[in-house]
């Protein structure tokens, strides 16, 4: 029938989607598989160096300073419903002249668009939301990158590491920028099970809990420090 040919084509294009955006065939994917076609076969580099974490009255001075920012958020910002006090973040900062923008990877939460729909349903502008490729030339001129529960989308091994299982994926290179923030529950891995380098860079700051209540703290502090 017509409705069934509009379903499998749909669901054809979402699969050619996500495998793109993995670097992975659809046969890895069915199979449930790991490796990208860029895997190498030697050992994965170990990674070197420990996290340091910073807390809320950091984050806020942090922002308060910036002028570009760019919010990377994941799976995590999903699971939390963080987005109603982050899509308040950026339109404070905004306000106060701050440029920020919202990144988001073709795989970033449970399916290709989810993102970009939980952002709009809490408000935030569309044409501050960008696709990886659009924003990925711009991080070294970035300020803060504030990355809320993203993981292998944002992992640096995925480009600097070719014996790492995800090797040649397509990442958005939150660790150019002059500062990241992560802002995640714990140092675990994310679903490919690879350890994160950004994670214990120098310019990496972990800020540890859960995303909307740490985001709610951030807007609370945001509110006080501007006087709203």
């Amino acid at each position: 029938t017509i409705v069934g040919s509009l379903i499998g084509s749909s669901g054809a294009i979402l699969s050619y989607i996500m495998c793109k955006a993995m670097n992975r065939s659809l046969p890895n994917v069915i199979l449930g598989g790991f490796g990208t076609s860029s895997t190498g076969g030697g050992k994965p580099m170990a990674i070197e160096g420990t996290h340091t974490e910073i807390q809320t009255d950091e984050v806020i001075q942090t922002l308060v300073n910036a002028k570009n920012v760019i919010v990377v958020p994941g799976y995590g910002l999903c699971a939390a419903r963080a987005q109603y006090p982050v899509a308040e973040i950026a339109k404070l900062l905004t306000a106060k002249g701050v440029n920020i923008r919202f990144g988001i990877h073709p795989v970033a939460g449970r399916m290709p668009g989810q993102l970009n729909v939980l952002l709009a349903e809490a408000g935030v502008p569309y044409d501050i939301v960008l696709e990886m490729d659009e924003l990925n030339d711009d991080f070294p001129d970035t300020d803060v990158t504030l990355v809320i529960g993203a993981n292998d989308t944002v992992n640096s091994a995925a480009e600097d590491d070719p014996n790492s299982i995800i090797a040649g994926m397509p990442v958005l290179r939150v660790w150019k920028g002059e500062q990241t923030i992560v802002m995640k529950r714990s140092l675990g891995v994310g679903y490919a099970a690879v350890d994160n380098p950004v994670f214990f860079k120098p310019n990496t700051s972990m800020y540890l809990g859960d995303a909307k209540k740490q985001c709610e703290s951030v807007l609370e502090g945001l509110r006080a420090h501007y006087g709203e």
